[in-house]
């Protein structure tokens, strides 16, 4: 004779709760490190169809910012002669370039990153991060031909002969600094995205006032002598435009190259406190990606139903 029939759910009732895992709760950037291997292939996805039936494919990583450097140079530099006083325009020129296409590739491409993997969102669950980490990762690997240009451009004005410790970390802090706010911005644009498209016309305008609210195009002493001398506004305002953490990401990357590689006595000084600044500016951007990872976190569990 068999026995009694247990009843299944007095089996479950048995077991606590808290041993059963929510489904589809993401445990956030942690969970980015553990499908790492997604990772991967969502970036190597993004690497190689980015020119796919291009026929110049990677020579468009050279065209882009030379082509951008040589808008500025001549119609700034030459025409409206906003590189007096300034030696070296144009390596000073481009290593600032440089900085801003990092940070708005990152930054465009993370916001729009959810919407872009609609189908995926909706149908299987991962970690919705993985898309604006891949999306960084992707704009990162994009930016490396353009420093290795401005790398040959330096090395053949001598900039070898003035390297120190300090350009290298210099070098380091700036991409790292950029990295980590492009995406704590695109994760907070990107989550609002989703529900309010609207946010894809905010980053636009933001990305639109980055390349003019940062010393690419123009140095910073001329915003110490209109703030300060001429217009008479407060000291401090000069200091919260230095800790914007694309000001210091610029300067930084105009100390590491700008500088080696232009033997001047006229330069301009370093920014007050650049050490100082690269931490506090450093402390932003992560305190801007906590932020961002808060909002995304609220709002992904709608994600699916929005999209």
């Amino acid at each position: 004779m068999s026995g009694p029939v247990t009843d299944s759910r007095e089996l479950f009732a048995a077991v606590p709760r808290s041993d059963f895992d929510t489904p589809g709760r993401s445990r956030g950037l942690i969970d980015v490190v553990r499908w790492r291997y997604l990772l991967t292939l969502l970036v190597r996805t993004g690497v190689t169809t980015r020119y796919r039936n291009s026929v110049l494919g990677w020579t468009w990583s050279y065209v882009r910012p030379a082509a951008q450097f040589l808008v500025f140079w001549i119609v700034l530099g030459l025409f409206m002669n906003l590189d007096k006083g300034i030696p070296n325009y144009a390596v000073y020129l481009f290593s600032g370039i440089v900085v801003i296409n990092l940070f708005s590739e990152a930054f465009k491409n993370a916001t729009t990153s959810i919407v872009g993997n609609a189908p995926l969102v909706r149908k299987v669950f991962l970690p919705r991060q993985l898309f604006a980490v891949s999306a960084v990762i992707v704009a990162f690997v994009h930016f490396l031909p353009q420093v290795g240009l401005l790398l040959i451009v330096c090395l053949l004005l001598g900039w070898i002969t003035q390297v120190s410790l300090l350009t290298v970390l210099a070098i380091f802090a700036g991409m790292v600094i950029v990295m980590i706010f492009a995406l704590g911005l695109g994760l907070f644009f990107g989550a609002l995205n989703v529900r309010y498209r609207d946010a894809e016309n905010v980053v636009e305008l933001m990305l639109l006032l980055a390349t003019w609210a940062s010393p690419v195009l123009y140095s910073w002493v001329m915003v110490q002598d209109a703030v300060v001398e001429r217009l008479g506004w407060p000291q401090w305002l000069l200091e919260v435009y230095l800790l914007n953490p694309i000001t210091q990401a610029v300067e930084l990357f105009h100390y590491a190259f700008w500088r080696p590689a232009t033997a001047h006595s006229a330069m301009d000084p370093i920014p007050p406190d650049l050490a100082w600044n690269t931490l506090w500016t450093l402390l932003i951007a992560i305190g801007t990606l906590l932020l961002g990872q808060l909002v995304f976190r609220r709002l992904e569990g709608r994600f699916a139903q929005d999209l």
